[in-house]
C-alpha cells in the first residue's frame, strides 16, 4: 500500500506500491522539524514543487544534484528557475495550471493556489500552485500548497475527487484552521493531513483546532510519521 510521510513543515514523501519515491516541497536540511534520519534522502525518483519560496523550493537544486535522474515536476517558470540554479531539469518544460505531467505512471496535475512565489533574491518563479497526484493504485492526493481557502476548491473536488487533502493550517502565511475547515467542506470532506504548522512561532494553527471545526478525518501526526493512502 502506498504511504505518505510528513517530514515537517510542508515537506512530504510518498512511497508508491511500485516502489517509486516522491518528495513534495523537500525542505529538509534547514527545517527544524525534519527528523535527523530524514534530512539526507537515500533515494529520490521524483521531486514535485508547489512554488518558489525557499521553504519549499530552496533545497531542490542541491537535492537534484545528488539525484540527477529524479524528474522535477514544477510550474514552467519555476522549473526554468530551478534549472538556472543547477537543478537537473532536462528538456521538457514544466506544466502550467490545468496541465498534467505523467512520470512512471504517476499523474501530476497543477491546480490553482492563492499565495505569492519568488526566490529569496526576489526572482520571479511563476505562480503558486497546488498539485494533484494520482497514483497508479487508484488513490488521489491533493497537495494544496501554501494558500488561503478559495471557492474553486469545489472544482478540484469535482474533477479529481481527492482521497486525501494535504492542507496548510498554520495561519499567518497561509490559511488557519477555520479556513481549512471550509476548504475541506468544499473538497467534499476527504481525509486531511495538516501541514505548515508548528515549524515557527508564527504558525499557531493546530490539528486539534481544525478537528473541532470539521467532520472530516484529521490525521494528527508528527514529523516523521507515516499514514497509509
Amino acid at each position: 500500500m502506498a504511504t505518505l510521510t510528513w517530514l515537517g513543515h510542508a515537506s512530504f514523501r510518498i512511497d508508491t506500491d511500485g516502489g517509486k519515491r516522491i518528495y513534495v516541497d523537500p525542505f529538509l536540511q534547514n527545517n527544524p522539524k525534519t527528523p535527523d534520519g530524514e534530512k539526507e534522502p537515500e533515494r529520490v525518483d521524483i521531486i514535485a514543487v508547489t512554488h518558489g519560496h525557499s521553504d519549499h523550493a530552496g533545497e531542490v537544486p542541491a537535492l537534484s544534484k545528488r539525484f540527477p535522474d529524479a524528474e522535477i515536476v514544477a510550474q514552467v517558470e519555476l522549473k526554468g528557475w530551478l534549472g538556472k540554479q543547477g537543478a537537473s531539469v532536462g528538456e521538457l518544460p514544466g506544466p502550467n495550471k490545468g496541465g498534467s505531467q505523467e512520470v512512471d505512471g504517476i499523474k501530476f496535475t497543477l491546480v490553482n493556489a492563492f499565495h505569492s512565489s519568488s526566490s529569496d533574491e526576489g526572482d520571479y518563479t511563476g505562480e503558486s500552485c497546488g498539485i494533484v497526484v494520482r497514483l497508479p493504485e487508484g488513490k488521489t492526493v491533493y497537495f494544496a500548497g501554501d494558500t488561503c481557502v478559495f471557492g474553486d476548491m469545489q472544482l478540484i473536488a469535482r474533477l479529481y475527487e481527492p482521497d486525501v487533502a494535504v492542507l496548510p493550517i498554520g495561519d499567518h502565511f497561509t490559511m488557519g484552521p477555520e479556513e481549512a475547515a471550509l476548504a475541506l467542506e468544499l473538497l467534499g470532506n476527504p481525509r486531511c493531513v495538516p501541514c505548515h504548522w508548528g515549524t515557527f512561532g508564527l504558525l499557531t494553527g493546530t490539528p486539534d483546532a481544525l478537528a473541532e471545526l470539521t467532520s472530516a478525518q484529521v490525521e494528527k501526526i508528527e514529523p516523521g510519521d507515516t499514514v497509509e493512502l
